[in-house]
């Protein structure tokens, strides 16, 4: 990864040991909150019963906050590194998809 194009805080230093540190822990909880979200929305997807779908609503909304905030704290301490998006590549990709709203159903309905 260019670093010019790297988005990201100074790192938090981590004991350098065989045992897990806060970052990995950290980053096992994270990953572990992306595939409960994940299986949440299939869950929820697949629901017919509405009084479960509310539950389920609702544990999907606390996971996906906490995957949030776990993110966030990975994030600020320099755990977790984004790649700048290259505005040329997001200018193409507006206009392909904008391309596409004249196949909608039910009119030509705009991307904003």
């Amino acid at each position: 990864m260019n670093q010019q194009n790297t988005i990201q805080n100074p790192e938090a230093q981590v004991p350098k040991t065989p045992q897990m540190n806060d970052r990995d822990f950290t980053n096992d909880m994270l990953s572990t909150e992306k595939y409960l979200t994940d299986s949440y929305s299939t869950a929820l997807n697949e629901a017919s019963n509405e009084p479960l779908y509310q539950d389920l609503l609702s544990i999907f909304t606390e996971t996906q906050n906490m995957q949030r905030e776990l993110y966030d704290l990975m994030f600020q301490k320099g755990w977790y590194k984004l790649e700048a998006a290259d505005q040329q590549k997001l200018q193409q990709s507006y206009q392909q998809f904008k391309g596409y709203s004249n196949q909608f159903p039910y009119g030509n309905t705009t991307i904003h």
